[in-house]
Protein backbone atom coordinates (compact mmCIF):
# COMPACT_ATOMS: atom_id res chain seq x y z
CA UNK A 1 0.00 0.00 0.00
CA UNK A 2 0.93 3.80 -0.77
CA UNK A 3 0.74 5.41 2.50
CA UNK A 4 2.12 8.58 0.83
CA UNK A 5 1.49 9.62 -2.85
CA UNK A 6 2.04 12.97 -4.14
CA UNK A 7 1.77 13.69 -7.33
CA UNK A 8 2.59 16.98 -9.27
CA UNK A 9 2.20 19.18 -5.94
CA UNK A 10 3.01 22.74 -6.82
CA UNK A 11 3.10 25.48 -4.05
CA UNK A 12 3.56 29.52 -4.62
CA UNK A 13 4.36 32.01 -1.70
CA UNK A 14 2.55 35.27 -2.54
CA UNK A 15 4.93 38.33 -0.66
CA UNK A 16 3.81 41.21 0.08
CA UNK A 17 2.49 44.17 -2.66
CA UNK A 18 5.66 44.68 -5.12
CA UNK A 19 7.87 41.30 -4.48
CA UNK A 20 8.06 38.66 -6.88
CA UNK A 21 5.93 35.48 -6.00
CA UNK A 22 8.25 32.40 -5.08
CA UNK A 23 7.47 29.54 -6.47
CA UNK A 24 8.23 26.54 -3.60
CA UNK A 25 7.47 23.23 -4.91
CA UNK A 26 7.10 23.05 -8.85
CA UNK A 27 5.36 19.42 -9.27
CA UNK A 28 6.89 17.47 -6.77
CA UNK A 29 6.12 13.96 -7.03
CA UNK A 30 6.95 10.91 -4.83
CA UNK A 31 5.30 8.00 -3.34
CA UNK A 32 6.27 6.36 0.28
CA UNK A 33 5.33 2.79 0.60
CA UNK A 34 4.15 0.81 3.99
CA UNK A 35 7.23 0.49 6.00
CA UNK A 36 9.23 2.25 3.50
CA UNK A 37 12.13 4.97 5.34
CA UNK A 38 12.59 7.28 3.11
CA UNK A 39 14.78 10.35 3.61
CA UNK A 40 14.50 13.55 1.63
CA UNK A 41 18.25 15.26 1.18
CA UNK A 42 18.97 18.57 -0.74
CA UNK A 43 20.20 22.40 -0.48
CA UNK A 44 17.92 24.64 1.38
CA UNK A 45 15.81 26.41 -0.33
CA UNK A 46 15.18 23.27 -2.03
CA UNK A 47 11.60 22.62 -1.06
CA UNK A 48 12.00 20.31 1.22
CA UNK A 49 10.43 21.24 4.49
CA UNK A 50 7.66 23.07 2.66
CA UNK A 51 6.85 19.71 0.67
CA UNK A 52 6.83 18.10 3.66
CA UNK A 53 4.15 20.06 5.74
CA UNK A 54 2.03 19.96 2.82
CA UNK A 55 1.11 16.15 3.61
CA UNK A 56 -0.77 17.17 6.79
CA UNK A 57 -1.92 20.41 5.73
CA UNK A 58 0.16 22.53 7.79
CA UNK A 59 0.74 24.65 4.30
CA UNK A 60 -1.84 24.61 1.52
CA UNK A 61 -1.04 23.41 -1.96
CA UNK A 62 -2.15 25.31 -5.37
CA UNK A 63 -1.86 22.14 -7.48
CA UNK A 64 -1.27 19.10 -7.40
CA UNK A 65 -2.68 15.55 -5.76
CA UNK A 66 -2.00 14.07 -2.21
CA UNK A 67 -2.68 10.56 -1.13
CA UNK A 68 -2.19 9.23 2.71
CA UNK A 69 -2.57 5.40 2.80
CA UNK A 70 -4.28 5.22 -0.77
CA UNK A 71 -6.93 7.57 0.17
CA UNK A 72 -7.03 10.96 -2.15
CA UNK A 73 -7.73 13.88 0.35
CA UNK A 74 -6.50 16.50 -2.03
CA UNK A 75 -6.82 17.27 -5.62
CA UNK A 76 -6.32 21.07 -6.14
CA UNK A 77 -6.42 23.70 -8.51
CA UNK A 78 -5.71 27.31 -8.87
CA UNK A 79 -5.75 26.55 -4.66
CA UNK A 80 -8.76 25.04 -4.60
CA UNK A 81 -9.09 21.47 -3.46
CA UNK A 82 -11.90 19.16 -5.82
CA UNK A 83 -12.13 16.61 -3.24
CA UNK A 84 -15.61 16.95 -1.62
CA UNK A 85 -15.19 15.17 1.94
CA UNK A 86 -16.59 16.11 5.54
CA UNK A 87 -13.77 17.78 7.31
CA UNK A 88 -14.22 15.40 9.76
CA UNK A 89 -13.69 12.16 7.37
CA UNK A 90 -10.24 14.08 6.68
CA UNK A 91 -8.78 15.30 9.67
CA UNK A 92 -9.48 11.41 10.55
CA UNK A 93 -6.65 10.27 8.08
CA UNK A 94 -4.77 12.97 8.61
CA UNK A 95 -4.45 11.82 12.70
CA UNK A 96 -2.67 8.91 11.30
CA UNK A 97 0.61 11.11 10.36
CA UNK A 98 2.66 12.18 13.20
CA UNK A 99 5.32 14.63 12.67
CA UNK A 100 8.19 15.69 14.49
CA UNK A 101 9.42 19.58 13.61
CA UNK A 102 12.99 21.06 13.70
CA UNK A 103 12.05 23.01 16.95
CA UNK A 104 10.90 20.80 19.48
CA UNK A 105 7.45 22.84 20.50
CA UNK A 106 7.21 21.86 24.17
CA UNK A 107 4.22 23.71 26.11
CA UNK A 108 6.95 25.01 28.42
CA UNK A 109 4.09 24.49 31.75
CA UNK A 110 3.75 20.87 31.10
CA UNK A 111 6.08 18.29 32.28
CA UNK A 112 7.48 15.74 29.54
CA UNK A 113 4.68 13.53 30.51
CA UNK A 114 1.84 16.14 30.12
CA UNK A 115 3.24 17.07 27.35
CA UNK A 116 3.08 13.81 25.99
CA UNK A 117 -0.79 12.92 27.08
CA UNK A 118 -2.04 16.22 26.05
CA UNK A 119 -3.37 15.30 22.37
CA UNK A 120 -4.37 11.85 23.06
CA UNK A 121 -6.73 12.82 25.68
CA UNK A 122 -7.87 15.69 24.01
CA UNK A 123 -7.76 14.93 20.35
CA UNK A 124 -8.08 11.28 20.28
CA UNK A 125 -10.66 11.13 23.43
CA UNK A 126 -8.24 8.79 25.33
CA UNK A 127 -8.66 8.44 29.21
CA UNK A 128 -6.43 10.13 31.41
CA UNK A 129 -5.22 7.00 33.24
CA UNK A 130 -4.86 4.67 30.04
CA UNK A 131 -3.15 8.10 27.90
CA UNK A 132 -0.58 8.03 31.27
CA UNK A 133 0.40 4.62 31.35
CA UNK A 134 1.26 4.63 27.07
CA UNK A 135 2.91 7.89 27.52
CA UNK A 136 5.63 6.21 30.42
CA UNK A 137 5.93 3.47 27.93
CA UNK A 138 6.85 5.70 25.25
CA UNK A 139 8.99 7.90 27.59
CA UNK A 140 10.77 4.48 28.09
CA UNK A 141 11.15 3.84 24.62
CA UNK A 142 12.94 7.35 23.53
CA UNK A 143 15.38 6.69 26.91
CA UNK A 144 13.73 9.36 29.74
CA UNK A 145 11.65 7.23 31.58
CA UNK A 146 13.62 9.15 34.32
CA UNK A 147 12.36 12.08 32.92
CA UNK A 148 8.83 12.29 33.30
CA UNK A 149 8.08 15.25 35.72
CA UNK A 150 10.64 17.45 34.08
CA UNK A 151 10.18 20.40 32.32
CA UNK A 152 11.27 21.32 29.10
CA UNK A 153 13.46 24.01 30.54
CA UNK A 154 15.38 21.17 32.58
CA UNK A 155 15.95 19.02 29.78
CA UNK A 156 18.79 18.68 27.19
CA UNK A 157 17.42 19.39 23.73
CA UNK A 158 18.20 15.84 22.37
CA UNK A 159 16.03 15.22 25.93
CA UNK A 160 13.40 17.85 24.65
CA UNK A 161 13.54 16.42 21.08
CA UNK A 162 12.77 12.54 22.35
CA UNK A 163 9.94 13.68 24.21
CA UNK A 164 8.25 14.97 21.10
CA UNK A 165 8.92 11.67 19.58
CA UNK A 166 7.27 10.17 22.52
CA UNK A 167 4.49 12.96 21.71
CA UNK A 168 3.66 11.88 18.13
CA UNK A 169 4.10 8.58 18.50
CA UNK A 170 1.70 8.75 21.50
CA UNK A 171 -1.19 9.67 18.76
CA UNK A 172 -0.45 5.83 16.93
CA UNK A 173 0.33 7.17 13.58
CA UNK A 174 1.19 4.81 10.76
CA UNK A 175 3.18 7.78 9.04
CA UNK A 176 5.91 9.54 10.61
CA UNK A 177 7.53 12.90 9.11
CA UNK A 178 10.45 14.60 10.57
CA UNK A 179 11.74 18.09 9.23
CA UNK A 180 15.11 17.60 9.99
CA UNK A 181 14.26 16.96 13.51
CA UNK A 182 18.70 17.53 14.62
CA UNK A 183 19.18 20.59 13.03
CA UNK A 184 18.63 22.70 16.25
CA UNK A 185 20.73 20.30 18.54
CA UNK A 186 24.12 20.65 19.37
CA UNK A 187 26.14 17.69 17.66
CA UNK A 188 26.97 15.92 20.55
CA UNK A 189 22.87 15.42 21.00
CA UNK A 190 22.49 14.43 17.73
CA UNK A 191 23.39 11.14 18.17
CA UNK A 192 20.30 9.97 20.89
CA UNK A 193 17.88 11.40 18.59
CA UNK A 194 19.05 9.12 15.35
CA UNK A 195 19.05 6.32 18.13
CA UNK A 196 15.62 6.59 18.55
CA UNK A 197 14.41 7.31 14.57
CA UNK A 198 16.92 4.32 13.69
CA UNK A 199 14.83 2.38 16.16
CA UNK A 200 11.35 2.77 14.55
CA UNK A 201 13.00 2.10 11.38
CA UNK A 202 13.57 -0.52 12.40
CA UNK A 203 10.34 -1.55 13.95
CA UNK A 204 8.48 -1.27 10.53
CA UNK A 205 7.67 2.22 11.03
CA UNK A 206 6.43 4.19 7.78
CA UNK A 207 8.53 7.21 8.34
CA UNK A 208 10.03 10.50 5.37
CA UNK A 209 12.77 12.36 6.81
CA UNK A 210 13.90 15.41 5.49
CA UNK A 211 17.66 15.59 7.09
CA UNK A 212 20.77 16.87 6.12
CA UNK A 213 22.60 14.08 8.12
CA UNK A 214 23.63 11.90 5.41
CA UNK A 215 25.12 9.40 7.59
CA UNK A 216 21.52 8.29 8.97
CA UNK A 217 20.60 8.43 5.48
CA UNK A 218 22.72 6.24 4.13
CA UNK A 219 22.36 3.43 7.42
CA UNK A 220 18.26 3.81 7.87
CA UNK A 221 17.13 4.60 4.62
CA UNK A 222 15.26 2.21 2.54
CA UNK A 223 15.55 5.54 -0.18
CA UNK A 224 16.99 8.24 -0.76
CA UNK A 225 15.22 11.31 -2.64
CA UNK A 226 17.28 14.26 -4.21
CA UNK A 227 15.34 17.32 -3.94
CA UNK A 228 16.36 20.72 -5.81
CA UNK A 229 14.53 23.23 -6.97
CA UNK A 230 10.92 22.53 -5.48
CA UNK A 231 11.43 18.63 -7.32
CA UNK A 232 12.09 15.21 -6.75
CA UNK A 233 15.21 14.85 -8.86
CA UNK A 234 16.47 11.60 -8.14
CA UNK A 235 15.59 8.93 -6.21
CA UNK A 236 17.32 5.63 -5.55
CA UNK A 237 18.49 2.78 -2.94
CA UNK A 238 21.45 4.74 -0.51
CA UNK A 239 24.19 2.33 -1.74
CA UNK A 240 23.39 3.79 -5.50
CA UNK A 241 22.61 7.71 -4.69
CA UNK A 242 25.86 7.89 -2.38
CA UNK A 243 28.35 6.12 -4.68
CA UNK A 244 27.00 7.07 -8.09
CA UNK A 245 24.84 9.42 -8.32
CA UNK A 246 23.01 9.78 -12.09
CA UNK A 247 21.81 13.41 -12.09
CA UNK A 248 24.72 15.98 -12.19
CA UNK A 249 22.90 18.13 -9.29
CA UNK A 250 23.13 15.59 -6.93
CA UNK A 251 26.85 14.94 -7.75
CA UNK A 252 27.60 18.40 -6.84
CA UNK A 253 25.70 18.87 -3.54
CA UNK A 254 27.20 15.38 -2.02
CA UNK A 255 30.42 16.41 -3.57
CA UNK A 256 29.74 20.06 -0.94
CA UNK A 257 28.50 17.70 1.83
CA UNK A 258 30.46 14.66 2.29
Amino acid sequence: MAMIKTVDVRKTFHGRPGREPLEVLKGASLTVEQGEVVCIIGPSGAGKSTYLRSLNRLETIDEGQIYIEDKLLFDCRHGVNRIKMRPQERNLVLLEVGMVFQRFNLFPHKTALENVILAPVQVRKRRTGEAREKARLLMERVGLGDKLDAYPSQLSGGQQQRVAIARALAMDPKIMLFDEPTSALDPELVGEVLGVMKGLAQGGMTMLVVTHEMGFAREAADRVVFMFDGAMLESGVPGDIFSKPENPRTRQFLQSVL
